[in-house]
């Protein structure tokens, strides 16, 4: 496949996410000199006619949906309605959008929870609708299985150049760090923070209070190789089938939050909460299709992780405030 257009007119729809924002970096890194990006005040990604003027008046030859409402499983538990109608009602307005004004291709970016919560590991894209689906995120999940379905049936009836992507878990720098909607990787690093901090100035107790036993199997891709990834698939995949994004290795959330423990806080003690639960037993994804192009993830986990803490402390210190997380995790355009 061919190199895109470097001078292109390229919309990333939710540049202010975690994702976003990684995706516009890596773009500018790779020359783009015409990225569009549009706020929350200038377009309501939700509403279609504002979608449809936004896309006429700016003609995006490219587009990467990134946008959405996102959380863990405290946001997705209290907060099932928003989740659900967000998600449908801005992959819905986009793609629609994008075929109406032509854009030569689209990439969506879905999420790993849409396989079945019991799926065999690892998990390859044929999983999908196989089984029920892990309940504590279920209304993120279909939200984005609807996204996979609309690119390909915009594809079959139109023709439409659109692909779909789904990444593996997430993390690193413009994480979300509110306890209240943030992923288990920005969770833990905020807990072993606080905690050290808490330790160090008043003399609490140097504890961190984990959900579950620790004994789920979790599968973690630095942003920004999944930046590298999107722009790779943007350039060399075009199929009706969506697409896993992922590096194909696994570790213990135990085994996770005792790495983010030697990089953030090495002398706290690790309390589990048994009574929470763990979410699906499993999950990693098999990436043979995307490495039988020639991708490969460059960034390993301790790197990364430690690249992310440097990153969050520099936000604390600078009074930008990375603990916000709402106007990052909640809607991400």
């Amino acid at each position: 496949m061919a190199t895109i257009d470097r001078s292109a007119p390229i919309y990333v729809a939710g540049h202010r996410g975690l994702v976003g924002s990684a995706i516009v970096r890596h773009l500018e890194a790779e020359g783009f000199d015409n990225i569009l990006t549009a706020t929350r005040d200038q377009v309501d990604l939700r509403n279609q006619a504002e979608v449809s003027h936004w896309f006429k008046e700016n003609q995006p030859r490219y587009v990467m949906l990134v946008a959405g409402t996102v959380g863990g499983i405290l946001a997705n538990s209290t907060r099932p309605a928003e989740f659900i109608y967000d998600n449908m009602m801005i992959h819905g307005t986009v793609v629609h959008a994008a075929h109406e004004t032509g854009t030569e291709k689209l990439l969506y970016l879905g999420s790993s929870c849409i396989y079945p919560r019991h799926a065999t590991q690892p998990i390859t894209e044929d999983q999908l609708l196989t089984g029920p689906l892990e309940s504590t995120n279920e209304w993120y999940a279909v939200a984005k299985i609807a996204g996979i379905k609309l690119c390909q049936a915009y594809r079959r009836q139109y023709g439409s150049d659109f692909i779909s992507a789904m990444p593996t878990n997430l993390y690193g720098p413009g994480d979300n760090f509110d306890l209240s909607s943030s992923h288990v990787i920005p969770a833990l690093i905020r807990k072993f923070h606080d905690a050290r901090v808490a330790h160090e100035t008043s003399g609490q107790p140097n504890q961190v209070e984990v959900w579950g036993t620790g004994s789920a199997f979790r599968e973690f891709l630095h942003v920004d190789d999944l930046a590298r990834a999107c722009l790779f698939l943007l350039e060399n995949y075009s199929d009706d089938s969506h697409i896993n994004v992922g590096t194909g290795v696994d570790l213990s959330i135990r085994e996770l939050a005792e790495t983010v423990q030697r990089t953030v806080n090495p002398g706290a003690e690790l309390v589990w909460d048994t009574t929470k639960p763990d979410g699906t037993p499993r999950k990693l994804l098999d990436v043979t299709r995307l490495r039988d192009l020639g991708w490969e993830p460059s960034i390993d986990l301790e790197s990364g992780l430690a690249g992310t803490y440097a990153w969050f402390v520099e936000e604390v210190a600078s009074g930008r405030e990375a603990l916000r997380g709402f106007d990052r995790a909640t809607t991400s355009h």
